[in-house]
């Protein structure tokens, strides 16, 4: 799934949800126009037949697609999502051209898209410059001589390294209205600390080839002595590892919400260099800022100013490099796709560059393309029948709040008021980004990703002076992918994500409920799930919930974790129930509230059949084919470890297995492989 920007912190993405219309059942023989997918939106021909339901649900609805399929060698996975974000990127990628083909006046939108792209596809041009353009950041960091240095250099905008202790400007989760600083520990180049730890599979491997990997980028900087200074980077990051908290622990929000002022700040490490950070990085007029990873901080200042300078400058030189490799020669960008795209997740063949290029364009001028997107592709119909869906979701989700056994009266009527709060977003924003002041050079591929980096930190600077923008959005229309965002009670559906097997007008309704319909119940589900639950209708983290109901709910949400924790994607790789969480109760309540919606529209009457699918089959088929996901042995480890979202397999088998109606709609019996006796079924909505 999708990375939200980093002011976004907090927001929960489904790496999957969509929209449809609020429609009721329409009798057999009235006509309808054809559905984008099959004669009324399931691709029958995908299910493998010789399979039961009951016992490999995904397989039932996708085996034979799956049987049929390749990744493509770009892709270190290929499903749904991944279709539909190649449809998005050639749509843009047709607006970008015919902007960059027609050019415009310096200083225009289009002529900063035209030669943000040009520049960026120009790799012969980038090879010729070699590292010129990045040298002065080199020979900044060789001059590095004390720890105060290196902090402010780590800390300086539009300087692209790592740093053990980060620092950026976020919504404040008990105040709504305002922006705040946020620290939290980072500096690692691997994804996560388990790959520094872990001695099981693939992880020695993948360190050793790492540490080649150093010493490759250090002597393409012309480093000398890069095999030792690649140990010592590697050595350095590991003892960094060591101090980071578990993933699922930083899922808490209670525990990584610490207000401190500047002085309880320092007062953590008084020798660490804090308020040479807080300059640097123009946040000097901080007063107070949230530390995420509390217990982390001292020692990782600690490990900081014990770890040499020269140590500090190799992990600096590395870093830059790699995070800047796209818009560098040719070497450096083929070395770091080596092994961050073949090694650590199995890709065999980087992407096209006009690809990258889309991708390029989209994090720098994202909104203007946007523009384009909306006016091309999302019909105002589309808006308007996506309300009408949401808030059936709504009705729906208010009565099964009211039938809940956990959940007292009391909490309930808050609830109420939370779910009568929701905010949804759909489409695009009502108000665009203004991209003035960004400035973009022809011929400058690393000159213009340095000045689009400086340009969106100001905007954040900026942030601290006045209260929130609650219209802001943290996704382009031509997003694939949708949020929920505790901190202003919304729900945001990008226009890209409308779209089969999403949603599609013209299928049939029950297909557009176990699509969309299931992901925008899984979107208000976030608003009630482990973490999105601590924050009040107006966004605010407080506790809001009496003891006893607290204890239920985690009661029935622990039974869901065991649940997830039998699932083993890989040989001796289990999925972690805790991780997850979030997104699993997502999934289990927004499905059975998307069915209690369904059934709604239908007005006490019963679908029909067609082509001998049931609508309740309809339903479920619907949901599972949004699912259909096929990913390299690399990318789904990297996912079980550090990923919030269980793979797409898990996704369309773990929640059906929950619903009495999926049992009653595939006849599911108890020798059946995903069988769940009724009493030890979780409904948790």
């Amino acid at each position: 799934m999708v990375t939200l920007t980093r002011r976004a912190v907090g927001v929960s993405s489904l790496a999957l949800l969509a929209g449809c219309a609020t429609q009721t059942a329409q009798p057999a023989a009235q006509a309808r126009p054809p559905a984008a997918i099959g004669a009324w939106g399931i691709d029958l021909a995908a299910r493998d037949l010789s399979t039961k339901p009951g016992d490999d649900f995904f397989k039932y609805a996708n085996g034979t697609w799956a049987a049929n399929t390749e990744i493509p060698a770009d892709r270190t996975r290929w499903g749904t999502f991944d279709m539909l974000r190649e449809k998005s990127d050639n749509d843009v990628r047709t607006i970008i051209e015919e902007i960059a083909l027609a050019g415009g006046a310096p200083g225009t939108i289009q002529q900063k898209i035209a030669d943000y792209y040009n520049s960026f596809l120009n790799q012969d041009a980038i090879d010729a410059a070699g590292l010129a353009p990045i040298q002065p950041e080199i020979d900044q960091i060789d001059a590095l001589r004390t720890h105060e240095q290196v902090i402010r250099l780590m800390a300086t905008p539009g300087v692209a390294v790592n740093s053990p202790i980060a620092m950026f400007v976020g919504l404040d989760d008990r105040n709504p209205d305002r922006y705040v600083v946020n620290i939290t520990h980072a500096g690692l180049g691997l994804p996560e600390r388990e790959f520094y730890r872990r001695t099981d599979g693939q992880f020695p491997q993948i360190r050793e080839a790492y540490v080649a990997h150093i010493e490759r980028i250090l002597g393409l900087a012309g480093q000398s002595n890069a095999a030792a200074k690649a140990r010592q980077v590697m050595a350095l990051e590991t003892a960094i590892a060591e101090r980071h908290w578990v993933r699922a622990d930083r899922r808490d929000r209670e525990r990584t919400y610490n207000l401190k002022t500047r002085a309880e700040i320092r007062a953590l490490a008084p020798n660490f260099p804090w308020d040479a950070g807080f300059e640097a990085s123009g946040l000097g007029g901080a007063q107070d800022a949230v530390i995420a990873e509390l217990s982390a901080m001292a020692p990782l200042a600690r490990l900081f100013m014990a770890t040499p300078v020269a140590t500090w400058r190799s992990y600096l030189v590395f870093h830059l490099l790699t995070n800047n490799a796209q818009v560098l020669p040719r070497a450096i960008d083929d070395a770091t796709f080596d092994f961050f795209g073949k090694t650590l997740n199995g890709q065999p063949q980087q992407r096209e560059r006009w690809k990258r290029g889309v991708q390029a364009v989209n994090g720098a001028l994202g909104e203007a393309i946007g523009q384009v997107y909306v006016q091309r592709h999302f019909p105002p119909e589309a808006k308007a029948q996506m309300l009408e869906l949401v808030e059936n979701v709504r009705r729906a989700y208010g009565e099964r709040i009211d039938q809940l056994s956990w959940m007292s009266p009391e909490t309930k009527v808050v609830a109420r008021e939370k779910l009568a709060a929701f905010r949804p977003k759909i489409g695009y924003p009502d108000r665009w980004k203004d991209y003035s002041g960004l400035e973009v050079r022809t011929g400058d591929a690393f000159g213009n990703a340095k000045r689009q980096s400086l340009f969106d930190w100001a905007i954040e600077v900026e942030r601290l002076s006045r209260p929130t923008d609650k219209d802001e959005w943290f996704m382009t229309p031509q997003t694939v992918n949708a949020y929920y965002n505790p901190t202003f009670n919304e729900i945001v559906f990008p226009a890209a994500i409308l779209q089969a097997p999403f949603f599609d007008p013209n299928a049939d309704p029950a297909v557009n409920y176990g699509g969309i319909g299931g992901v925008i119940g899984h979107e208000m589900g976030h608003g009630f799930d482990d973490q999105g639950a601590k924050s009040d209708a107006r966004g605010v983290l407080r506790d809001w919930w009496n003891a006893e109901d607290v204890r239920r709910f985690q009661e029935v949400t622990g039974r869901l974790a065991a649940q997830y924790e039998q699932f083993e994607p890989l040989p001796g790789l289990r999925l972690n129930g805790r991780l997850t969480l979030g997104e699993n109760i997502g999934d289990n309540g927004g499905l059975q509230v998307a069915y209690h919606a369904y059934r709604l529209s239908l007005n006490g009457q019963e679908a029909p059949v067609l082509d001998g699918v049931t609508g309740d089959q309809r339903f479920f088929l619907g949901w599972a084919q949004v699912w259909r996901t096929l990913m390299r042995d690399e990318a789904m480890r990297n996912q079980v470890i550090n990923g919030p979202h269980s793979p797409g397999y898990y996704r369309a088998n773990g929640p059906v297995r929950n619903m009495d109606a999926w049992y009653a709609a595939f006849d599911v019996q108890p020798d059946d492989d995903l069988y769940i006796p009724r009493e030890e079924r979780v409904t948790v909505w």
